[in-house]
């Protein structure tokens, strides 16, 4: 549960409600070929069950009543990472602050892998 304390009171938003509105921003830019699951939790979880989830390669969380976005992202061979990373940085930006109002401090792109074109 992402909590943000204001001058108006308190805003809660769960992490399920931020990952697939993220998930479905960053998944949509060009070149992106997939999330890719990251920390101890998702790996056990992926092991476990095999299926994907909602929230794979996304973490937020809240630092001074602003947002940071952490993602884990493979990417299509052949396509300019620097222009996907700073479109996906672009989008779940205005995304989240469109749907949600909070502002978003830094979104973090990272590769974790490349696979080919289908």
């Amino acid at each position: 549960m992402i909590r943000i304390d204001n001058r108006y009171g308190t805003i809660e938003v769960s992490e399920e409600y931020f990952s697939y509105l993220i998930g479905h921003a960053a998944s949509s830019c060009y070149g992106v070929a997939g999330m890719v699951r990251s920390g101890p939790r998702q790996g056990l979880r992926s092991i476990l069950s095999r299926r994907s989830y909602v929230d794979d390669g996304i973490r937020v969380r809240s630092e001074n009543d602003k947002l940071v976005v952490d993602l884990h992202i493979s990417v299509i061979y052949g396509m300019n990472i620097s222009a996907i990373a700073k479109s996906i940085v672009h989008k779940v930006r205005y995304t989240v602050e469109d749907a949600t109002g909070l502002s978003v401090k830094k979104v973090n792109v990272f590769v974790d892998g490349m696979k080919p074109e289908q």
